[in-house]
């Protein structure tokens, strides 16, 4: 496998610390509202990307950090009078409740900052002990990014350029701009009841501290992958190297996947524009999970996504294209056509398919591997060339693709689900023509549209299909 190393700014050969085992670290949600598209654009990456490193037959622990303390969680918890647990817990179970929804995999940790302050402790002490933390004059603990040799290098910062000295308390800064960070931060009144106990006093921990404590209990000093949207390489991920790497004494992270913004309509998102949307927001306009999920996965995470609800309206008509052909596919399973060479083409579709994947998570490949299979049986079935066992090939192979996709849903297209009422008129429209009684055939056709079916003749046999 091949993935584009931001940190090296070039595409390399993928290579785990430890055996078949990939460790990763992807950056989760800030539970202070419901998660929006954009969000959701980076966790559908960060789950091809895992669904990938599985089907190309590695054991993956991953790790999605749930950020209940920071400025913003603070300030909204505040603002609507409810404390800070009860407040994020909302959050909390909607975003679980939305990764569901979109049929994204679930991570082996979902660990919470307010769960591991004592771990956070323990580093900034460390750090303190080294020299690259110092405490400010308002009693809180900043990281002296001068004294890290490297910093900047994941971002490309030109530190000389950079002005010298300053600090920032804020979990979040300015863009072109080095600062030194908060790991601790004082208490004042801001914070409310928000507080714990440290060497130092009462405070709190910086955002970017939280994400180095957890990684680090639950995946090591160095892992394999850590991921996240563009938007989070500065100051977030350069904040955690540096830090992680001054308290450890050695390398971080060996791969790092940036995943492009998310765009609507061609403009950045913005509840000003009213082109701002969460999951549920698209929900109750009537998309579908599986449209939504097809959108959001159907550009290469290294290139923005103009997301569009026309895009939304394609996908639904793609993928009742599909459901339609996977009815096909199973009317033919009692077929004893000859000349079948579905084999073959199932076999170069799974090269090209993985190939594709294993090459930084080509999906435009990955995707043209996926129409191609589809246009080619639709060919054999058209010329009644495809028997029972190529089309249950293909249809193995579909379900082989939907361990990427996850919106195929293959077997629910089965004519197994037809009730029993309306396969018994289609079996008798059948005999009706093979008698050339076709008064009767087209009365039992109209019987079926009133009743909400549609027959298709197809050179596998009739089907019925459910009318739209």
């Amino acid at each position: 496998m091949k993935f584009f190393n931001t940190y090296t700014r070039s595409e390399e050969e993928f290579h785990p610390i430890s055996g078949n085992e990939v460790k990763m670290y992807t950056c989760g949600p800030t539970v202070y509202n419901y998660a929006h598209i954009g969000n959701f654009r980076a966790y559908i990456f960060e789950d091809i990307l895992r669904r990938t490193l599985k089907y190309c037959g590695y054991d993956v622990v991953q790790v999605m950090n749930l950020t209940d303390v920071d400025d913003k969680t603070i300030r909204d918890s505040r603002a609507a009078g409810i404390a800070l647990d009860i407040y994020t817990k909302k959050y909390k179970d909607s975003f679980f409740q939305d990764l569901e929804t979109l049929r994204i995999e679930k991570a082996e940790h979902y660990p919470e900052a307010t769960r591991h302050v004592p771990g956070m402790i323990e580093i900034i002490k460390v750090l303190l002990e080294k020299g690259y933390a110092y405490i400010g004059e308002d009693k809180s603990i900043y990281y002296s990014v001068a004294k890290f040799a490297d910093y900047g290098k994941l971002a490309r910062i030109d530190m000389e350029n950079q002005r010298a000295g300053v600090r920032v308390k804020t979990d979040e800064y300015g863009k072109d701009a080095v600062a030194d960070f908060a790991l601790w931060k004082a208490w004042d009144e801001n914070d409310g009841d928000v507080v714990w106990d440290s060497p130092w006093g009462r405070g709190r921990p910086g955002w970017h501290i939280e994400c180095s404590a957890m990684s680090m209990k639950y995946l090591g000093k160095t892992f394999d992958i850590h991921t996240g949207g563009i938007d989070n390489m500065f100051p977030h991920h350069e904040d955690e190297i540096a830090q992680s790497e001054a308290a450890n004494g050695c390398r971080f992270v060996n791969y790092w996947l940036h995943c492009e913004y998310l765009i609507v309509n061609g403009q950045k998102m913005s509840k000003s524009l009213g082109n701002f949307f969460t999951l549920r927001d698209l929900i109750a306009k009537g998309y579908s999970a599986r449209e939504i999920r097809w959108v959001l996965l159907g550009t290469h995470y290294r290139n923005k996504l103009n997301f569009t609800l026309d895009a939304c309206v394609q996908a639904k008509n793609m993928l009742q294209k599909f459901s339609d052909f996977f009815v096909r596919l199973h009317s033919v399973r009692n077929s004893s056509a000859a000349g079948d060479s579905a084999g073959e083409m199932v076999a170069k579709a799974k090269t090209a398919f993985t190939s594709a994947l294993a090459s930084d998570l080509n999906i435009s490949e990955a995707l043209a591997a996926v129409f191609a299979l589809e246009h080619e049986a639709n060919k054999l079935m058209e010329t009644g060339k495809m028997g029972a066992s190529g089309a249950e090939a293909v249809l193995g192979q579909f379900k082989d693709f939907d361990r990427i996709f996850a919106v195929f849903d293959v077997d629910s297209a089965d004519t197994g689900s037809v009730p029993a009422e309306i396969t018994a008129l289609l079996e008798e429209r059948t005999s009706a023509k093979k008698n050339k009684n076709y008064a009767r055939s087209d009365e039992i056709r109209k019987q079926l549209q009133s009743m909400g079916w549609v027959i298709e003749d197809t050179p596998a046999g009739p089907r019925v299909k459910q009318a739209k």
